[in-house]
């Protein structure tokens, strides 16, 4: 591997890690949520819009989770068909995997991103107590699904030029949910 496909790989691994390093502080910002909202109504006052932020750091936790979820293994992969057969098949059945889901995410990041812009342009607010301007919380959205986006991809990429794709499974964790 050259050093400039060295530093590519480094900085994709590193992104896909400081997104699931977001994705876990919007989940300490929903527990930081949920506790001050429990003070508030302990003491008599209201925390307005409190269930709204809740709501958009959990959507913001699940996109910027998704990319590291899936280099962890962590993501539901059906293979008992892809474990059925050779190599060669499996590879094949890898590629057009990995492709139709990179082309789904593409797609649906530029959806994102296109929704965003026209939530931007007319000044759309949320429909709740908390009156944000609702492309703030769609961005979480447009970055996680890019991200993801780029994570299939990268992994398609891997597919086709080494043979296999890097996601990682441990056995050991996941036969304690079986």
């Amino acid at each position: 591997m050259t050093p400039a496909l060295k530093k590519v790989r480094s900085f994709l691994d590193m992104l896909y890690l400081a997104s699931g390093i977001v994705a876990s502080l919007f989940l300490v910002a929903i527990l930081t949520l949920i506790l001050v909202q429990m003070l508030a109504r302990w003491t008599g006052e209201v925390f307005p819009g409190a269930p709204d932020y809740a709501g958009y750091c959990m959507a913001a936790a699940s996109f910027f989770a998704f990319a590291h979820a899936l280099n962890r293994g962590a993501h539901i992969r059906v293979s008992i068909l892809i474990n059925a057969v050779g190599p060669k098949v499996r590879r094949i059945l890898e590629i057009w995997c990995f492709t139709i889901g990179a082309g789904l995410a593409w797609y649906f990041a530029y959806y994102a991103v296109k929704a965003t812009y026209w939530s931007w342009k007319f000044h759309d607010i949320s429909q709740g107590q908390d009156a944000t301007a609702i492309w703030i919380p769609q961005m979480a959205m447009v970055i996680g699904s890019i991200i993801f986006a780029i994570a299939l991809l990268d992994h398609l990429i891997h597919v086709l030029f080494v043979g296999n794709h890097r996601i990682v499974t441990d056995i050991v964790e996941q036969s304690h949910g079986e």
